[in-house]
Parts: C-alpha cells; sequence; structure tokens
C-alpha cells in the first residue's frame, strides 16, 4: 500500500493514499451521484454570473466586480477539491503521487487565502457604500477595485507558496494514509516524521494574517454598517440597506465558522470526520450557496438575467 524511497537510514513516501470522504461502499455510489450532481450546477451558476456581469453594463459596478472575482474563484476552488472527492467515491481509497499532493495543497491554500481576502473587500465596498455613499464613486473608482482585487489573488499565492514549501520539505516516513478527500495541511503535519515547529510557525501565522485579518475587516466594516443603518430616518432605507449586506454577512459567517475551526490552531490536529465534513461545508456547499445567495436573487442580476432569456 506505501512506495517509498531509500535515502540513507531514512525511508521518503513517495505517493500518499487517500482514504476519500466515505469508505462504505454502499453509499459511495449515491453520494458520487449526488456531488458530481452539485459540482456540475456550482459550475454553471458561477459561469452564468461571469457572463451577466461581463455581459451588462448595468452590472458594470463595484460590488458585482467583485463577485465576478469571487464567482471565478469558486470555480477554480471548487475544481481543486471536488475531483478528488468524486474519484474518493468512485473507486474507494487511491493513491496520490507526492508531486500531485502538493500541488493540490498550493493551489487549495492559494485560493482559499484569496476567498478571505476578497470577502474582507466586499465588506469593505459595502461599508463605503453605506457609510460614505457621495464619495462612493471616488473610494471604490475602477482602479481601486482593481488593486483590491489583484491584492487578494497575490496575497493568496504568496501566503500559499510560503506555506506549501515548508509542508513539501518534511519528511514522510510512512504511514502515507490520509483520512481525508483531499491534500489538506493538517492531515500532511499529522503524517511527518520531523520535527513541524517552523512550519506550525507558519500555518499560524498566516492565519492570523490572513484569516483573522480578513474577518476583522470584515467584522469592523459591519459593525459601522450597522451603526449607520440604525440612524437612517426611514424604514424602507433601513431595509434596503440590510437587504444589501445580509447575503454577504451569512456567507461570512459560514465561510468563516467552519475555516476558523479547522485551520486557526497551530498544532497538529487529527483529521476526524468531523473535520471532513466541516470541509465539505466550504469546499463543496459554499462555492454551491454564493451565486445564489448573493446573485440570483439579486433584483439587477434578475432583470439582467431575463433580458438574456429574451435576447436568445
Amino acid at each position: 500500500m506505501e512506495r517509498s524511497l531509500d535515502v540513507g537510514n531514512m525511508t521518503r513516501v513517495q505517493e500518499f493514499v487517500l482514504l476519500g470522504l466515505s469508505t462504505r461502499p454502499e453509499i459511495r455510489e449515491v453520494l458520487f451521484a449526488v456531488f458530481l450532481a452539485l459540482y456540475l450546477l456550482t459550475l454553471l451558476e458561477n459561469t452564468l454570473i461571469i457572463f451577466l456581469v461581463c455581459s451588462h453594463s448595468e452590472l458594470h459596478k463595484p460590488m458585482y466586480f467583485f463577485l465576478g472575482h469571487l464567482s471565478c474563484l469558486e470555480m477554480c476552488y471548487v475544481s481543486v477539491t471536488t475531483p478528488s472527492l468524486l474519484v474518493g467515491l468512485w473507486t474507494g481509497p487511491y493513491h496520490v503521487p507526492f508531486t500531485a499532493c502538493m500541488t493540490q495543497l498550493f493551489f487549495f491554500i492559494s485560493l482559499i487565502c484569496t476567498e478571505c481576502t476578497l470577502l474582507a473587500s466586499m465588506a469593505y465596498d459595502r461599508y463605503v457604500a453605506i457609510c460614505h455613499p457621495l464619495r462612493y464613486p471616488l473610494l471604490m473608482r475602477p482602479q481601486v477595485c482593481l488593486g483590491l482585487a489583484m491584492t487578494s489573488w497575490l496575497g493568496g499565492l504568496l501566503v500559499s507558496v510560503a506555506k506549501t514549501t515548508c509542508i513539501a520539505s518534511l519528511s514522510y516516513c510512512g504511514p502515507n494514509v490520509l483520512n481525508h478527500f483531499f491534500c489538506d495541511v493538517s492531515p500532511l503535519l499529522n503524517l511527518s516524521c520531523t520535527h513541524v515547529a517552523l512550519t506550525e510557525l507558519v500555518d499560524f501565522i498566516s492565519a492570523i494574517v490572513i484569516l483573522w485579518g480578513s474577518l476583522l475587516v470584515a467584522m469592523a466594516s459591519y459593525v459601522a454598517i450597522g451603526r449607520a443603518v440604525l440612524r437612517m430616518p426611514s424604514a424602507a432605507a433601513c431595509r434596503k440597506a440590510f437587504s444589501t449586506c445580509a447575503s454577504h454577512l451569512v456567507v461570512v459567517g459560514i465561510f468563516y465558522s467552519a475555516t476558523l475551526f479547522i485551520y486557526c490552531r497551530p498544532s497538529r490536529i487529527e483529521s476526524m470526520d468531523l473535520n471532513k465534513v466541516l470541509s465539505v461545508i466550504y469546499t463543496v456547499a459554499t462555492p454551491l450557496c454564493n451565486p445564489v445567495i448573493y446573485c440570483l436573487r439579486n433584483q439587477e442580476v434578475q432583470t439582467a438575467f431575463h433580458r438574456t432569456l429574451h435576447w436568445s
């Protein structure tokens, strides 16, 4: 079940075995059909959002600019983890070469860090729109929006380079079985046979900077928004302001609750079934629900969608 390479007195694992989401054959076929349908639906939803944002001039606004980037990110994000989940459900436990595992880990870390900072940028956009409406065209001009989006993508890339390099440099002497459906940080740290203090430090610092930093920005934005909404003179204005922020707040709550539970602890954690369930929430459920929560219930997006159907 394990292939390895002898280097002196050290035996280095050359591949890992992913146990997958479930090892029970009687439910794997059902789960495979369910997650395949969810994966295809997620791709369809996010492709639709990107098309609508790009093809309709009335959606060329900062809020929809960020939503377009989020949909693009979600398509990449779900395509990094879900195929390996489906393979595990179809075949059962399967072998993954060391290089392929580290490549998946690199893209996963990059995309999850990008999503954290992108969600914070979207919260800041709503803060400016509600708390400084007269200055909104200046504060959220196209150059600023592009800068925030590019900072999110590049920041996630740099963090991923540091974390993946540290994890890939560890020695894995066996066993080589990962109790997960994709190559994740904690299961890999659990298998390392060398001292992981530096890797855990890098993991902890990145969690503080990216996860907690972006969460604090989002929370501060919504505290300020809440105060501004409470000072609004009319109930109609309050409802309108709340409706523009409620969707984002729901997604932020779901996403950060799962990620902080798993990734904001510097020590090794056991990859239990609970961790796999939580991983399903932010790797499958969140990308599926985001387009519905954010866009498909939005009146402007619905109008653009109806116009698209009319043209066709």
